[in-house]
């Protein structure tokens, strides 16, 4: 996949330090990854969901949210947001 802003991914790891080994490895694989639908994405991510249009992908055992947009046919995973917990819960992200 082509992972559309790795941007994102550094600066969330610079508010949240504890964050950066596991996005990092999040985005090793998703970027060497080819999914076509969701079912493939849980096979590498078992807790992975849709809300909408939209993938969450629980990050350090569900310490954090990564928000995504997923184009299977185009093979290109647009991050909408990184989240903590509590930020996710607020459920601002669904304005994305």
């Amino acid at each position: 996949m082509r992972v559309i802003s790795r941007l994102a991914l550094a600066e969330f790891s610079r508010r949240h330090p504890g964050s950066s080994i596991a996005l990092d490895a999040w985005y090793r694989i998703a970027k060497s990854a080819t999914w076509s639908s969701l079912v493939e994405v849980r096979q590498t991510f078992a807790s992975a969901d849709t809300v909408g249009d939209l993938t969450v992908f629980n990050i350090r055992g569900n310490t954090y949210r990564l928000v995504a947009r997923i184009h299977y046919n185009l093979k290109i995973l647009y991050i909408r947001a990184v989240l903590s917990h509590a930020e996710y819960d607020k459920g601002d992200w669904k304005k994305l």
